[in-house]
């Protein structure tokens, strides 16, 4: 099957941008419980987030951290303005249209980069990678929450029958391993930890 497109990916998140939410907290309490605000509390300083999506990272962040959120989606981002509106975070809080394999940002701008479960349904996950690598200052965090193949071989099986549906209509590469692209890009992985059903993958990798 045609891997999906950015065209395909700014598509389907516009489309199921209101009922986002709720489908990916189902996920998450089923499969990944923690990980999201594992996430956060990884970063420091100056936070550049990828694929901010409706926004659920942005009241987790501590007091003391900055974050400017990049979402591909419109719509999308839309709903992330309003809770950071609703939130009274706009003081150190900043949302931009954007796609995380082109950042419009400088380099070595971000002390953390933040992505959760977003490397699944970039079209180029390398991309973003060396992306993060540019604005990250030497020594700064790239911090992912994620889903990949199961560490289970049944289970793994199984996403893999699955994956064209979920590429053809959410977007979504079941079986990416992220530490893949991270490593290419040049990032060293200081530590992986696996969730208790072998699906989620919790990475701190660090720019040398």
């Amino acid at each position: 099957m045609r891997a999906p497109t950015d065209a395909d990916v700014r598509r389907v998140f516009d489309r199921m941008a209101d009922r986002y939410d709720d489908q990916m907290q189902a996920w998450e309490r089923r499969l990944f419980p923690g990980s999201r605000e594992w996430a956060v509390a990884q970063a420091r300083g100056h936070v550049v987030e990828i694929a901010a999506g409706t926004g659920l990272n942005l009241p987790l962040y501590a007091d003391d951290v900055t974050v400017v959120g990049i979402e591909l989606s419109e719509r999308m981002l839309d709903l992330a303005r309003r809770r950071l509106a609703t939130a009274g975070l706009g003081d150190r809080m900043e949302l931009r249209q954007g796609d995380a394999q082109r950042l419009d940002l400088p380099d070595g701008v971000a002390d953390t980069v933040v992505s959760t479960f977003t490397m699944c349904t970039i079209p180029d996950p390398l991309a973003a990678a060396r992306e993060a690598s540019r604005v990250l200052k030497p020594g700064g965090r790239f911090v992912l929450a994620e889903h990949g193949p199961a560490s289970n071989p049944v289970l793994r099986a199984g996403m893999r029958l699955v994956e064209p549906l979920f590429l053809r209509f959410a977007a979504d590469h079941l079986t990416r391993d992220p530490r893949t692209f991270l490593e290419e890009a040049g990032f060293h992985i200081e530590s992986v930890s696996r969730t208790s059903r072998g699906v989620g993958f919790r990475v701190l990798a660090v720019r040398p």
